[in-house]
């Protein structure tokens, strides 16, 4: 168990003033936290002061960043042994962190997983469920909660994998498969987020493109191979099929099915090869 005096608690925050001061001081009060560190990063409104006010350290980005370039600069702030995170919108509750940092120890890192009914509207439930199953699928463990930014590590741990976290909202995501990837272990504590304070910062027409892509490079970075391979198959198994009834039917092997069993060989080539890159970014990690 990490004793909360070696937990550093990092909030990210853009225009959070409504609900960051009350987080603070109820944090200040839960227990004797190595420090708290709020993120400021780029508010309009008075979030960097009520954070200050309530006994936090507050560390200002000049322009708004993103989610993710405010949890990096927290973790580089961070002096303890264990990062605890924790969004600055009211959904989860200070007190949880306890239970978190609890399993601290054992695990090097522990995910605060939300319950399916507390997950703001049915389109995000839907969406997080698919990640969910996208995440299981690529790692061959049960995840139940990929995009949870409530999560506590041991900051050693976060400074590894530091680069490869993107500045926007796929954060919890990238450390979630970089931490199972490079054989660490996950634990998932059950929580009940409440109703955030205020409007998501998260819009599907604006942020849909940049998350497919993340999608995509979360696939060729962790498990490129559990990709291709499949894709490889179906296309290697419908051009020989297709040969064979060619052959037998017409006596010669058309074009399309070559095109096919080329297109198998390439994809599995270049998964192959992906999945090489991959082992190489982790094994050669410090």
């Amino acid at each position: 168990m990490a004793d909360p005096s070696s937990v550093s608690i990092v909030i990210p925050a853009y225009n959070e003033a409504a609900s960051i001061g009350d987080l603070v001081a109820v944090l200040v009060g839960t227990a004797p936290w190595h420090e708290i560190i709020v993120v400021d990063d780029g508010s309009k409104d008075e979030t960097a002061a009520r954070a200050q006010a309530a006994g936090a350290a507050v560390v200002q980005h000049p322009y708004n960043k993103g989610n993710g370039a405010a949890v990096k600069s927290g973790i580089r702030r961070a002096t303890g042994e264990y990062v605890l995170i924790i969004d600055a919108d009211g959904q989860h509750p200070p007190e949880d962190g306890l239970r978190i940092i609890g399993a601290l120890g054992d695990y090097d890192l522990v995910i605060g997983a939300r319950s399916g009914e507390t997950q703001a509207t049915q389109a995000r439930r839907t969406g997080n469920a698919a990640l969910n199953r996208l995440a299981s699928y690529l790692t061959g463990r049960d995840i139940p909660d990929l995009t949870s930014g409530f999560r506590g590590a041991r900051r050693a741990h976060l400074l590894e994998f530091l680069h490869l976290l993107p500045n926007g909202f796929s954060t919890p995501t990238t450390t979630t498969l970089a931490f199972i990837k490079a054989g660490y272990n996950v634990g998932f504590e059950p929580i009940h987020a409440r109703q955030r304070t205020g409007n998501s910062h998260i819009r599907l027409a604006r942020d849909g493109a940049k998350f497919l892509m993340i999608i995509l490079k979360i696939v060729t970075l962790f498990s490129p191979l559990r990709i291709f391979l499949p894709i490889s198959l179906d296309s290697f198994t419908l051009g020989a099929a297709y040969a064979v009834w060619t052959i037998a039917t017409q006596r010669h092997v058309t074009n399309s099915s070559v095109l096919l069993i080329m297109l198998a060989v390439i994809v599995f080539l270049v998964g192959l090869v992906s999945e090489q890159i991959s082992a190489l970014r982790f094994e050669g990690r410090q």
